[in-house]
């Protein structure tokens, strides 16, 4: 590959010290072990699909983010914030949560559900979690902060429940 494919994979090759779940992402949120899992191909499609949706642009043969991309990156990143669980292991499973995040925000839903599991919730059904109480008010606050809170409904149960 040669020119601006070249030119390409070295920007999203170079590293940086941004993490997620783990795993070194380059600037634009892709992991690095990306060029190790995707064909030449998926990336390409990738690079365009993010070119079509105006968070990529080509100045003078340089691949850059447009302030929308900026934009985007930072409130993928700021989604993807992770809160420790303030519940013991024997905490009990007194509260009842159920959410409708609708497909749209399937990031926030897929984070919210790794949420739910560091806090010690399981799963009855794909939108029905039940767990300890009362989810920490910095979680709720973050919640409101992300436009999810009206999604989400909670009900404190009359005893505690057990785990079959």
């Amino acid at each position: 590959m040669q020119g601006a494919g070249q030119k390409i994979l070295e920007f999203l090759a170079t590293p940086s010290s941004i993490r997620y779940k783990g795993v070194k992402v380059n600037k634009i949120g892709l992991p690095m072990l990306l060029f190790e899992i995707f064909t030449p191909n998926a990336v390409s499609s990738a690079l365009s699909k993010l070119k079509k949706d105006r968070y990529v642009y080509y100045d003078n043969n340089k691949l850059s983010l447009t302030k929308g991309g900026e934009i985007y990156y930072r409130k993928r990143s700021d989604k993807l914030r992770f809160f420790p669980s303030p519940f013991g292991n024997k905490a009990e499973r007194d509260m009842l949560l159920i959410f409708d995040i609708p497909e749209s925000h399937k990031t926030e839903r897929e984070w919210f559900r790794r949420q739910l599991r560091a806090f010690d919730y399981i799963m009855i059904q794909r939108s029905v979690w039940v767990g300890p109480s009362p989810l920490p008010k910095e979680f709720k606050d973050y919640l409101k902060k992300i436009e999810l809170v009206d999604t989400i409904k909670t009900f404190k149960l009359a005893k505690g429940y057990a785990k079959k």
